[in-house]
C-alpha cells in the first residue's frame, strides 16, 4: 500500500470512527454535566475542599472560581519548575530559568503547551507529573466546564446561577478524563509507545555498531492526556514526529482520533442539554466541514508545491515524517490547529507558504473546528449567536437563539469575545514586529519571518502551542510576553463567555414564532459558516497579507 493510499484510509477511517463516538460520548458527557448523583469519592473530595455540591454559583463567582485554580496552578508549577533540581526523580536535571518557568507555568495552565524548552532534556520525573500533567488534566477539564454554563444559560431561565464550577471540574476529570486517558494510555504501551520509570535512558546500538543512550521515560502516560485533552506538549522536542512518541501508522491515526474525539462529540452533548439533538447536528456539520476543507486544502498545497524538486518528488515532502506521508502529515497538521492541541507530527515551519498559512488560519478561525476541549464549542455558539443576530437584522426582528432573545447585552458580550483573541494575537505581533530584541530572534527576513511571529502569537492568543521553527522563543522578551499572551488569551474570552451564560439564564423562555429563524436547518449551518470566515477571518487579513500570502504569491 502507497503512503498516500494509507494517508487517504486514515482520513477514512478517522470520520468512521469520529461518527461511531459522536452519540455514546457526547450523551456521557452529557450525563456528567446534568447527573444528580454524586460519587462517593466525589463527596470524599468536596467535603475536603470545603464545597457544597449542591449551591450552584452566578457567574462572577464562577469565574472567579476558574481565575482562583488558575492562578494557583501557575504558582504551583513554577515553583516546581524552579526547585526541580531539589525533588525526588529529577534525573538530575537542572532548575528552569524564571523567565522560562514563567511561560512554561503560563503555557499548561491555560492549555496551550507551548514549549520554549526541550522537554528530554530539560524536566524530570516529578516535573513532568506533579506540574505538567497535572495541568494537563486540569485545563482541559475547565474547558468543558466553561461551555457548560453557556449551554445552562440556555436551559435554565430567570435564575442567576449557571452551575457550581468545583463539581464540574471534579467530575470531568474522575469520570471522563482520568478513565479515557489509562485507557489510551494502556493502547499507546501495546502500540509500541514506551512507559519507563525505572531508567529514563536506554542503552541502543546504532546502525554503525556504536553504542549509545536514549531518552524514553514514562511517554505513553503523558501522551493519552495531551492528546485527549488538546495540550499537545510532547516528552520530546520532537512532539508526535518522534518514534517514540508516534511509533506507527496506528498510533498516528489513534492520536489524530484522541484529539478530535472530545471537540466533534461535544455538540451531541449540547444538543442533549437543550433537547434538541438537530441543534447539536448543525454544529457538528459546521465542524466538520471546516475540518475537512482545511485537510484538503492542506493536502493539495503540499501534493503541489511549486518548484522543480517537488514536481520530481510528486510533493512537498520537506519537514514532513517519511513514514507517514503528506496525507498523514497534512491530516495532523490541520487537526491539531483547528484544536487547541499544538502537537505536531512534522514541521509547520517547512511547509508550503499556502500549507503553512492554512494552519494559521485555522487557529485565527478561533479553533473551533472541533476546537479545544469545550473552547471550541463555546467559540461556536458565540459565533452562532451573531449569526441569529446578523439573520434578525435582515429581517428587522429581535433575534432569537433557542428561545433566548439576543439583545444588545449579549451582542455586546459576544462582540467582545470576538475581539479579545484577534487583540492579542495582532497587538501582541505589532509590538514584536517593533521590538529589536524580539527581531533578533528571528531566523528568517522578509514575508517568512513576519509568518513566523504571526504563528507565534496566534497560536499564543489561541492556546494552541504549536509553532514555525525558525523563531528563538527562549529569550527573556518571547518567555515574557509569550506568557501575557497565553494568559490574555485564555481568560479574557472565558469572562465574556459565562457573562453571556449568566445573561441568558436571567431570561425567561421565549416560545418559537412564525417569525424565528429556524437553527436546525443547512441554510442555518450555511448562515454560521458565511459568519466564521467573514466575521472571524477577515479580522486578520492584513497580517495573512503581509506574510504567507505575500510568500506564497510572490
Amino acid at each position: 500500500m502507497s503512503v498516500a493510499t494509507s494517508g487517504w484510509l486514515q482520513a477514512g477511517l478517522l470520520v468512521l470512527a469520529l461518527a461511531v463516538t459522536y452519540r455514546p460520548l457526547g450523551d456521557y458527557m452529557a450525563h456528567i454535566l446534568t447527573s444528580a448523583k454524586h460519587w462517593r469519592v466525589e463527596k470524599g473530595l468536596y467535603k475536603l475542599m470545603g464545597v457544597d455540591p449542591e449551591a450552584d454559583q452566578t457567574w462572577p463567582v464562577y469565574i472567579r472560581s476558574v481565575l482562583a485554580i488558575s492562578v494557583v496552578g501557575i504558582l504551583l508549577l513554577y515553583v516546581i519548575l524552579r526547585v526541580q533540581d531539589h525533588l525526588m526523580m529529577s534525573l538530575g536535571m537542572p532548575a528552569m530559568q524564571a523567565d522560562l518557568a514563567y511561560n512554561t507555568a503560563s503555557s499548561f495552565v491555560t492549555n496551550t503547551n507551548w514549549q520554549n524548552y526541550v522537554g528530554e532534556s530539560a524536566l524530570g520525573y516529578t516535573a513532568q507529573f506533579l506540574g505538567l500533567a497535572v495541568q494537563n488534566f486540569v485545563s482541559a477539564a475547565v474547558g468543558i466546564a466553561v461551555v457548560a454554563t453557556l449551554i445552562r444559560g440556555f436551559v435554565r431561565t430567570r435564575t442567576d446561577r449557571v452551575g457550581n464550577f468545583w463539581v464540574d471540574l471534579t467530575r470531568l476529570i474522575l469520570r471522563l478524563m482520568l478513565p479515557f486517558s489509562v485507557v489510551f494510555g494502556i493502547i499507546l504501551i501495546a502500540t509500541g509507545v514506551p512507559q519507563e520509570l525505572s531508567n529514563h535512558l536506554t542503552s541502543v546500538t546504532t546502525l554503525t555498531g556504536g553504542s549509545g543512550n536514549l531518552y524514553t521515560g514514562a511517554t505513553a502516560s503523558q501522551e493519552a492526556i495531551k492528546e485527549l485533552g488538546t495540550n499537545g506538549g510532547g516528552i520530546f522536542n520532537a512532539n508526535s514526529a518522534h518514534p517514540f512518541e508516534n511509533p506507527n501508522g496506528f498510533t498516528n491515526w489513534l492520536e489524530i482520533y484522541l484529539l478530535l474525539c472530545i471537540g466533534f462529540s461535544l455538540p451531541r452533548t449540547f444538543g442533549k442539554m437543550v433537547g434538541s439533538h438537530k441543534q447539536g447536528y448543525v454544529i457538528a456539520a459546521v465542524m466538520g466541514f471546516i475540518w475537512a476543507g482545511s485537510a484538503a486544502t492542506m493536502t493539495f498545497m503540499e501534493e503541489r508545491h511549486w518548484g522543480s524538486a517537488m514536481a520530481v518528488a510528486g510533493s512537498s515532502m520537506n519537514g514532513k515524517e517519511v513514514r507517514f506521508g503528506v496525507p498523514a502529515s497534512a491530516l495532523f497538521a490541520s487537526s491539531t490547529t483547528l484544536t487547541s492541541t499544538g502537537a505536531v507530527n512534522s514541521m509547520h515551519d517547512s511547509y508550503s507558504a499556502l500549507g503553512g498559512g492554512t494552519a494559521i488560519f485555522d487557529m485565527m478561525l478561533g479553533e473551533i473546528a472541533p476546537g479545544g476541549t469545550g473552547s471550541g464549542l463555546y467559540g461556536m455558539l458565540v459565533l452562532a449567536i451573531v449569526t441569529v443576530f446578523v439573520a434578525g437584522l435582515m429581517v428587522g426582528r429581535t433575534p432569537e437563539y433557542l428561545g433566548k432573545k439576543i439583545r444588545p447585552a449579549e451582542m455586546k458580550y459576544a462582540a467582545l469575545y470576538i475581539l479579545a483573541t484577534p487583540s492579542v494575537a495582532l497587538i501582541f505581533t505589532g509590538i514584536a514586529m517593533a521590538t529589536t530584541t524580539a527581531r533578533n530572534s528571528m531566523n528568517n527576513s522578509g514575508p517568512h519571518g513576519f509568518s513566523e511571529v504571526l504563528y507565534a502569537f496566534t497560536s499564543m492568543a489561541n492556546n494552541n502551542g504549536s509553532a514555525f521553527a525558525g523563531l528563538s522563543g527562549n529569550t527573556d522578551f518571547w518567555n515574557t510576553m509569550g506568557g501575557l499572551a497565553m494568559t490574555l488569551g485564555r481568560f479574557l474570552p472565558m469572562v465574556f463567555v459565562l457573562a453571556l451564560a449568566g445573561s441568558l439564564a436571567k431570561q425567561r423562555h421565549t416560545p418559537a414564532s412564525v417569525g424565528t429563524l429556524k437553527t436546525h436547518t443547512p441554510l442555518f449551518a450555511g448562515l454560521l459558516t458565511g459568519v466564521i470566515f467573514i466575521v472571524v477571518g477577515l479580522t486578520y487579513f492584513p497580517a495573512l497579507a503581509l506574510g504567507p500570502l505575500a510568500e506564497g504569491l510572490k
